[in-house]
């Protein structure tokens, strides 16, 4: 069997307050990135030994610059990019989540690793180029929670 490097990644589904979900694009400039011009719902890879709600956290704060609610967990999803030459197996988990009481929706401030965002309804995420199994996540969100 191929060495393979296994991390677990939590991803948050940011809902605005009008029911828009909060979605990044990849930047080509991303080092470590594996799907350049493609959107994805902010938050990444675990630390070794971080509380996993801590490390959502902040990868969302270090994405968007955003102060985030978390609630449920609703969707795991897996993929298997091959990054710097390592095959990797990433099992993240998806959460609902609400902006903070004292953040703003409308201010993202973006990381080095994405060069947009979109707050988005349904439809309007099921028309864009998504990372896998990012479609699905958003779908079953809204299916949920709407």
């Amino acid at each position: 069997m191929t060495d393979i490097q296994q991390r677990i990644a939590c991803k948050a589904v940011v809902v605005d307050n009008d029911g828009r979900v909060l979605v990044l694009r990849e930047a080509s400039t991303y080092e470590e990135g594996t799907n350049s011009g493609r959107w994805h719902c902010p938050g990444g890879r675990i630390h070794p030994g971080e509380p996993f709600i801590e490390g959502l956290k902040r990868e969302v704060a270090e994405e968007t610059g955003l102060e985030i609610a978390t609630h449920e967990p609703f969707y795991v999803g897996e993929w298997f990019p091959m990054i710097k030459g390592v095959q990797n197996q990433i099992i993240a988990i998806f959460f609902a989540c609400t902006l903070a009481s004292d953040a703003k929706g409308d201010v993202v401030r973006l990381s080095e690793e994405h060069d947009a965002s979109r707050w988005v309804t349904a439809a309007e995420a099921a028309a864009l180029d998504m990372m896998p199994p990012e479609h699905d996540v958003i779908a079953d969100y809204f299916k949920k929670f709407s």
